[in-house]
């Protein structure tokens, strides 16, 4: 069997199309604004005024207004990710939709790579965990359990094996560096 016959049935296999192709550069721009919305949304919640980009949201004036808001609007972006997991694993298992998965493997790749690439000590769940005195990891775990049980019963519901996590990882990591790219881009300015 020639090669692109094998990388173009295993894509077959793990329900990848031009239409998945094509949709997770927008699904990792979404997925980023989402997870910062989560922020955002609990930050204003409180009382603060908050700014929202690419791949931060913090209060137009430097700070929380209380202490405890920053731990809350900290928790907002995980539990949006968390959130989006869950709706889309309720769409997938009602439409067995490939757009839908990828939305599902997308959040939870995010939050991964962020972790594990962007230094965990920069990340919400770290953050979250020294606000509240915990270790760093318990929260971290607590977080990928969630996003990784979502992402393996999508799996599950797709018929999808290990392979194709591999491509969708693949997609994941192109998509993830065209958002930093953008995002420095638009830091620069």
């Amino acid at each position: 069997m020639a090669f692109s016959t094998k990388i173009y049935t295993d894509l077959k296999e793990s329900k990848i199309d031009w239409k998945v192709i094509a949709s997770f550069i927008p699904i990792a721009f979404i997925t980023y604004i989402f997870h910062e919305f989560g922020h955002w949304t609990l930050g204003e919640l409180l009382g603060n005024d908050m700014t929202l980009s690419l791949n931060n949201s913090t209060p137009k004036s430097g700070h929380f207004i209380n202490e405890s808001d920053a731990l809350w609007s900290a928790i907002g972006g995980p539990i949006f990710t968390i959130t989006q997991g869950l709706i889309f694993l309720l769409i997938t298992w009602k439409t067995k939709s490939s757009i839908a998965y990828s939305i599902i493997f997308f959040a939870v790749f995010s939050r991964f790579f962020s972790i594990f690439f962007g230094g965990i000590n920069m990340q919400d769940e770290a953050r979250i965990a020294s606000m509240l005195g915990i270790n760093k990891y318990l929260i971290t775990a607590i977080v990928l359990s969630i996003l990784f049980l979502i992402v393996w019963k999508a799996n599950q519901i797709m018929k999808l094996n290990l392979k194709a996590s591999g491509y969708y990882t693949v997609l994941g990591v192109f998509a993830m560096l065209i958002v930093i790219g953008v995002n420095e881009l638009i830091m620069i300015k």
